[in-house]
């Protein structure tokens, strides 16, 4: 890609990348770019073109045009020196019922010129008390974690996280999250699609939120897009009522609304003074306003799907 030197460029480079199927264009010209070493999350309803533009950078699906880098390289190619940098966690994953996570990980490490320690993958995932259990008895919470393992077995410098924690209880999720933020304190760079606001703002350095096959808004979490300079101003008054307000300058409106309250003889019950949330500038930005939805949902899902695995087959 122009502008970009192997290693010494960023992890992800993406430029007006379209795909279409058939009549309906999944992705319009998505352009993001993932630095080395950092989460940057992908977010958007479902449709918005999130898993057609991963498996692009997977190498798993091909564009119909833009150019793609993954760690220098051109997925399309498919090379082995290129998947052996990767780690994938997909949206669902499958394994022999019969084998234990330790045969497993063990398995896939053999495929790798420097695998991490089994041991230590296993401890990553939180899987040391189940680590030669018959995966069949393995909860589907474990199993989810055993997917995570298999992807970090191969101690890759770009991991691909799909929903990874669907399914999982609230510990659970608190436990991978910890795993996510322990690798990218090892330098490790990490695409995250999640459908969790909360997951993105707890991890992503930066997050691109995407809706009918573009990218709408791009940035950190807290720095995002619509109303990310005005603050919001809460509080409940006298009658019990929930009263907001959105300013630039939150120091002055709060001097007027207690200067006023106070007069009064009131009290402003749960005041409270805050950025528009990751999730109100989400739905913000994804409210059906934009461009509609294919004319036959259900007939596109099922070509969607044909075209997924014909695309699959024909790469492998």
């Amino acid at each position: 890609m122009t502008g970009t030197v192997g290693e010494n460029g960023p992890a992800i480079e993406v430029r007006d990348l379209h795909k279409r199927y058939g009549e309906y264009e999944a992705v319009r010209g998505i352009d993001i770019e993932v630095r080395r070493g950092e989460v940057f999350g992908l977010l958007g309803p479902n449709g918005a073109g999130k898993t057609t533009t991963v498996e692009i950078l997977e190498g798993y699906r091909a564009r119909d045009s833009g150019e793609v880098a993954v760690l220098g390289q051109d997925p399309a190619s498919r090379s082995i020196a290129l998947r052996r940098r990767i780690g994938v966690v997909l949206q669902a994953g499958g394994i022999y019922s019969h084998i234990t996570p330790r045969e497993a990980l063990g398995h896939w490490a053999s495929f790798y010129p420097h695998p991490r320690e089994v041991e230590e993958v296993l401890a990553l995932a939180g899987l040391t008390e189940k680590a030669d259990v018959r995966s069949r008895r393995l909860s589907g919470g474990q199993l989810r974690r055993l997917d995570f393992a298999l992807a970090l077995v191969g101690d890759p410098e770009l991991i691909f996280l799909d929903e990874p924690t669907t399914g999982f209880d609230p510990e659970a999720r608190r436990a991978a999250w910890e795993t996510i933020r322990s690798l990218r304190a090892l330098g490790k760079t990490i695409l995250l699609t999640t459908h969790y606001l909360d997951e993105a703002q707890a991890l992503a350095d930066r997050v691109a939120i995407v809706k009918d096959g573009r990218v709408l808004a791009i940035g950190p979490p807290r720095e995002l897009g619509v109303g990310a300079s005005h603050h919001r101003v809460a509080y409940r008054n006298a009658r019990g009522e929930l009263v907001e307000h959105e300013t630039d300058d939150p120091t002055a409106l709060l001097h007027r609304l207690t200067s006023e309250a106070l007069a009064r003889g009131e009290r402003l019950d749960e005041l409270t003074v805050g950025r528009p949330s990751l999730e109100d500038v989400y739905l913000e930005l994804t409210a059906d306003a934009e461009s509609p939805a294919p004319p036959d949902p259900a007939g596109d899902s099922a070509d969607l799907a044909t075209a997924a695995s014909a695309s699959r087959r024909s790469e492998r």
